[in-house]
């Protein structure tokens, strides 16, 4: 049983890290990038291990499966800010079809 959710898992996974490698193709500018490359980790890689960690069990393997699951949700997201936060301040422009920059507005202190 603990296999076939395993499985499931994986392949969920799977289909995050595929659809979030599409969006760093599709996707208009760097900081929507980003959050494609960001969802595809925290969501994808993580499902992956975790699928492994139910396959395998307890193990040393799954051990570290879930260390590196926990290293990825704490890690992932403040390197894609720290990124994006860059990126704006070298002057990289959001696209056409961006509504908000709260960068912008957290620079001139309006936040």
């Amino acid at each position: 049983m603990s296999n076939t959710i395993g499985l499931i898992f994986i392949g969920v996974g799977l289909a995050f890290d595929f659809f979030g490698c599409l969006g760093l193709v599709r996707l208009p500018d760097v900081y929507n990038r980003l959050q494609a490359a960001t969802k595809c980790v925290t969501l994808g890689t993580c499902s992956i291990l975790f699928g492994t960690f139910l396959i395998v069990g307890p193990t040393a393997a799954g051990m570290k499966a879930l260390l590196c699951i926990i290293f990825l949700i704490l890690t992932a997201p403040v390197a894609a800010h720290a990124v994006s936060r860059g990126a704006h301040r070298a002057g990289v422009k959001l696209s056409e079809g961006s509504v908000v920059d709260m960068y912008k507005k957290d620079k001139e202190g309006e936040v």
